[in-house]
């Protein structure tokens, strides 16, 4: 991105009011980006050295047959919901199971063991491979404990992240459940939830196709907290065009987990002993001490010398990463840039850098080809932040090496990088001059939205199905907000007065929103109707209340 570009009360019984806990501090990295140096008001962290431990790759998740079978109303054992819209219509082809269960983990091999939660047991959680068309059904089975230590809530809420999918599926933050009655305000106890994904675009429109998908909790108030705690993953999408064998289609480099590999970004924080530190109580939410790679810390990977291609998430709670290729003496190199959060661009781009906010996804190819064999690589963050609340806009100089690229012999490689990806389908003004304005403030100590605080029995807006209406976004204060819209993707019309850059022209689903920044999109939500959400997608802002509910109108008869 251009950064030129920039020039309600909520029941206390359910939403943490506190502002305790440690404060984020100044943080002055080293060149392997290993430690900051803590302040006093920060958690001391242990040295750890770094690019000693592989890059994990997570594994893919495999179909199954369910029992009992899924069916457009709740079933036998599965927590209450509403039926599944179009269900027999996008009767689900493909069935898959996962455990959300308590496991132990290790970060890096230099520190002890974590209690943390996954999906299968894996971190990131299983990879899913989709095929646009094939309908699935995923149930989501809550094995977490009744009686846990620390943080978190063992009462979950799934939320396919840019799913085209209808409201009972959409992981709506206050659809949570478990089996047993784990607290006051549990709506649905069950010991499953089978979430139904069609896999089909909007309107059946193949140029919508979305690939690069993540899946999350989303359980009101404790998002930040149970997705720190692992509950993340990668949900890949392919179609006639982008199909995954690099002898079709666009014959992009394919083979998840070969040549295709998914990348989730975090950053955390742990204390002296090594031991993973999450403040639940500070709305600011707070940055982390060292930096991951699909739940490692700065991992290495070996790489033939071919193209490869990455697809990069930012999954953390509150930084910003500003994402380069470095060679070993620090200077910068190209890659191509195919697609934003998820979305094919019409043309590729080649790029130095990549800006991302929390949730948002770059999709990129490297090819290595260009590099002799023994040379060393790094995927470098420059992104210079020292507050929860926002980035600096400042390059670090040397950056944050996150992950080493070890480049061994050049080997075959059939994929192309084409000329032209995907053609973008008209904007959608459908003659809609509906027009509506978000501001993003802060207001008694927690993070609001038009001055209200969420409220999941209000609903804030009643779009109407297939018509188009522009969203005005403005940010208030000192803080970055990056919000995320349910169901559909958007078109970026300005931000900030300004065209969107070349990357965020073409779909999105998530518009970083900068200190000060005004933008406006353009909306349209189609195929099912019923209730969504919108939220900043800092998690420790959307569980301190930075959310709405909309409720989408069916289409008028």
């Amino acid at each position: 991105m251009n950064l030129s570009l920039l020039n309600g009360t909520p029941n206390p019984g359910r939403r943490m009011l506190l502002k305790g806990g440690t404060a984020a501090g100044a943080l002055t990295l080293a060149h392997e980006g290993l430690m900051p140096r803590p302040s006093s008001a920060q958690t001391a962290t242990p040295h750890l050295d770094p690019f000693i431990d592989p890059l994990p790759i997570p594994p893919i998740a495999r179909p199954t047959v369910l029992s009992p079978p899924p069916g457009r109303l709740p079933v036998t054992g599965e927590a209450g919901r509403a039926e599944h819209q179009r269900f027999e219509e996008f009767y689900p082809e493909v069935q898959y199971e996962i455990h959300v269960k308590e496991t132990k983990y290790r970060y890096h091999s230099q520190l002890p063991q974590e209690t943390v939660w996954a999906y299968n047991g894996s971190i990131p959680g299983p990879t899913f491979i989709a095929r646009a068309g094939v309908p699935a059904i995923v149930r989501f089975r809550n094995e977490l404990p009744e009686t846990h230590v620390g943080y978190g809530s063992p009462e979950i809420s799934i939320h396919l992240h840019s799913g085209h999918v209808g409201p009972a599926s959409d992981g709506f933050a206050s659809d949570y459940y478990s089996a047993y009655k784990a607290g006051p305000t549990l709506s649905r106890p069950g010991a499953f939830l089978d979430y139904h994904y069609p896999n089909f675009p909007p309107n059946k429109d193949f140029r919508e196709i979305t690939g690069t998908l993540w899946y999350h909790d989303h359980r009101e108030d404790y998002t930040a907290a149970n997705v720190y705690r692992g509950l993340a993953g990668f949900y890949l999408g392919f179609d006639a065009l982008d199909t995954g064998d690099e002898t079709t289609g666009l014959k992009l480099p394919a083979g998840v987990g070969r040549y295709d590999i998914p990348l989730l970004l975090q950053d955390k924080r742990f204390d002296s002993g090594g031991n993973l530190f999450f403040d639940q109580l500070s709305p600011e939410g707070f940055l982390g001490n060292h930096f991951l790679v699909n739940g490692k810390v700065q991992p290495y990977f070996k790489v033939e010398g071919r193209k490869y291609r990455f697809r990069l998430l930012n999954g953390s709670m509150a930084r910003y990463f500003e994402m380069y290729l470095a060679d070993a003496g620090d200077r910068d190199q190209p890659f191509t840039f195919i697609g934003s959060d998820g979305n094919l661009l019409e043309r590729p781009l080649t790029l130095k850098k990549i800006l991302l906010g929390m949730a948002e996804r770059a999709d990129i190819i490297i090819d290595f080809s260009r590099f002799a064999p023994g040379t060393r690589l790094y995927l470098v963050n420059r992104m210079r932040q020292d507050d929860p609340r926002k980035p600096e806009l400042q390059q670090l100089r040397p950056g944050i090496r996150m992950l080493r690229f070890e480049v061994g012999d050049k080997t075959e490689d059939r994929s192309v990088i084409p000329a032209f990806l995907r053609p973008l389908s008209p904007a959608p003004f459908n003659g809609s001059t509906r027009k509506r304005s978000w501001t993003f403030e802060r207001t008694n100590g927690q993070w609001a939205i038009n001055g209200k605080f969420f409220d999941h029995d209000r609903i804030d807006a009643r779009p109407q199905q297939d018509v188009a209406e522009i969203w005005r976004m403005e940010t208030k204060g000192g803080w970055a907000h990056p919000v995320h819209v349910h169901l559909d993707d958007f078109r970026i019309l300005s931000y900030n007065g300004k065209p969107p850059p070349p990357e965020w022209a073409g779909r999105k689903d998530t518009i970083s929103l900068l200190p000060g920044v005004t933008a406006e999109i353009l909306v349209e939500f189609r195929d099912f109707n019923g209730r969504y959400m919108m939220h900043c997608h800092h998690h420790m802002h959307e569980d301190h209340a930075m959310m709405i509910r909309f409720d989408i109108q069916p289409t008028k008869p």
